[in-house]
């Protein structure tokens, strides 16, 4: 299902239902009659409201005939569900390695607990989790239904196909998950993964059972699947299965380690250059411009450590941090975990990088939207960032700003100048064909489209910052 954002108004359909985004940025979900019926049956369970009250399930709410009824587009629906808006919505390949696993340990404990019941997820998939700042949660409340006799776990391939191979991949082959599933939206197939795993692969955790019988088992896939779930019935397959072959998952899930190199990135914060003093000045010159008012949504693109995506917080509603390093975000999303009663706006870590940016994916690409579709931010933080997008990824200084214009959004910004030694890294090797990457190009390109309110050289003499508001495109 398409998660909970404000997007523009208007009706939306995905492969599962309708969602509708009104003007109060409330967030509706329309129901056939199969979905209302296990909508009504999960109102009778223990752990549906034990697991919404916890925080691991959205809090939704069902809507009266009349009320469903004057939903836009909704006339034809059986019912319709009201959901709590998640801040920010993300995908699985946004997120950093701990964050699939924490999302994939949170649907098999929710499969665990509702097969006490009686009770099953018809689905696997990592798009049903979101996140309220480092929390996962799970939003397709429909996906649960009655466990009917001789049912499997309908969502058993879309957990191995978007959580459990990619988890592999990483941790045994230290092989990113993002592009893979970036790349395509269901996920990585078993013969897939199994064609990247090495004969000696086959002797670590989950590989024979999970990749290699599941590839097999695909390639001679023949039977219908009405016709197995009829033979496992008559076979008294029971609930038990499915709960040792979740309880099997999460061991192996949990015992997933990603030992990384370290990147590029990664330990940026200590080799940058900055004195402490330039250090002390740059964070105040952050902190005045995030108190002069209160923000809405902040992006702190280029996060690294998220020093300042966390001063942010401390005045904003919603703070997203994004780097292109998956290291350097993994590390982010474990200290944020660490620090459970900080106070602050609500800080979530993305994978992502701004030079080759997601578009509209799935159908109609519709499905999963560019950064912008799920939210502007009021606030954006780009420090120490520019000359890497500039001269590192080959982004006009131009399209640069007028991307940050067209956001809509005030500006914390950092020039770093050419004799800088960050700079000189950079321009090593290489011909100086950055003729726009000079301060007072950039300078006269920022006051075309931003109003400068201040302006703060550090004391290095090869670094300024400036926070501006910008005037909007033209």
């Amino acid at each position: 299902m398409s998660a909970f954002v404000n997007y523009e108004p208007g009706s939306y359909r995905d492969r599962d239902g309708r969602v509708f985004y009104d003007q109060d940025g409330g967030v509706f979900r329309a129901l056939s009659s199969r979905a209302l019926t296990a909508w009504n049956d999960l109102q009778t369970t223990r752990f549906f409201p034990r697991s919404v009250e916890s925080g691991a399930v959205v809090r939704s709410q069902a809507l009266s005939p009349a009320e469903a009824q004057q939903v836009v587009g909704f006339e034809n629906w059986a019912g319709a569900l009201r959901h709590d808006v998640i801040p920010f919505v993300s995908y699985p390949f946004e997120w950093s390695f701990g964050m699939l696993q924490d999302a994939a340990l949170l649907q098999l404990d929710l499969l665990g607990t509702a097969l006490t019941e009686d009770f099953t997820l018809k689905d696997g998939t990592a798009y049903n989790v979101q996140w309220t700042g480092v929390r996962p949660v799970f939003v397709d409340v429909v996906s649960f239904e009655r466990l009917l006799a001789g049912q499997t776990w309908a969502g058993y391939r879309q957990f191995c196909q978007t959580f459990l191979f990619p988890l592999m991949l990483q941790a045994y082959k230290q092989t990113p998950f993002q592009p893979w599933l970036r790349g395509r939206l269901d996920g990585i197939t078993p013969d897939e993964c199994w064609s990247l795993m090495s004969w000696r692969d086959f002797f670590r955790r989950g590989v024979p059972s999970h990749v290699c019988l599941h590839a097999w088992l695909q390639s001679r896939r023949a039977t219908p699947e009405t016709s197995t779930t009829s033979a496992l019935a008559a076979a008294g397959f029971r609930k038990d299965l499915i709960r040792a072959n979740a309880q099997g998952l999460k061991r192996i899930v949990s015992s997933l380690l990603w030992k990384p190199a370290p990147s590029a990135w990664s330990n940026y914060a200590e080799a940058n250059g900055y004195a402490i003093a330039d250090q002390r000045l740059k964070e105040n010159f952050v902190r005045q411009a995030v108190h002069s008012k209160s923000w809405g949504l902040v992006w702190d693109v280029g996060c690294n450590t998220g020093t300042y995506s966390r001063i942010a917080a401390e005045n904003a509603e919603q703070v997203v941090a994004i780097d292109a390093d998956p290291l350097t975000v993994e590390r982010l999303y474990q200290s944020l975990k660490l620090e459970p009663d900080r106070r602050g706006a609500p800080i979530l870590p993305l994978v992502s990088n701004l030079a080759d940016q997601t578009g509209g994916l799935g159908w109609r690409g519709l499905e999963r939207k560019s950064l912008p579709a799920r939210g502007r931010p009021e606030l954006t933080l780009c420090l120490a960032l520019i000359h890497h997008l500039v001269i590192g990824a080959g982004v006009p200084m131009l399209e640069l700003l007028d991307w940050f214009a067209e956001l809509g959004t005030s500006l914390i910004i950092e020039f770093v100048a050419k004799d800088d030694p960050m700079v000189q890294s950079l321009l090593k090797n290489r011909r100086d064909r950055d003729k726009d990457y000079e301060q007072d190009v950039f300078e006269r390109l920022l006051s075309a489209k931003f109003d400068v309110v201040r302006k703060e050289p550090l004391g290095s003499g090869t670094r300024t910052l400036y926070f501006a508001h910008s005037r909007g495109p033209r």
